[in-house]
C-alpha cells in the first residue's frame, strides 16, 4: 500500500489541489484498508461477505442485460 500523496502545482487552487488528493487516497485504496482493520473480521464473516458481493454483482449485471 502506498500513501497518497500531491504537491501544489503552479496558480492550482486549495479546491483542485484538495480534489485531486481525494482522488489519490480513493485510487491508493488506503480508506477501504483503514475502514477493514477498524474491527477484526473472521476469515468465515469475510468469505462471507465476498460471497453476498458476488451475488449482488451477478444479480446487478442480470438487470442490466434485461434493461438492454
Amino acid at each position: 500500500m502506498r500513501l497518497a500523496s500531491v504537491t501544489l502545482r503552479p496558480n492550482e487552487s486549495q479546491d483542485q489541489l484538495l480534489k485531486r488528493f481525494r482522488k489519490a487516497v480513493t485510487k491508493s485504496g488506503v480508506l477501504g484498508t483503514v475502514r477493514g482493520k477498524r474491527w477484526h473480521v473472521s476469515k468465515s464473516e469475510l468469505r462471507r461477505i465476498k460471497r453476498k458481493k458476488a451475488i449482488r454483482r451477478l444479480k446487478q449485471r442480470e438487470r442490466k442485460l434485461r434493461e438492454e
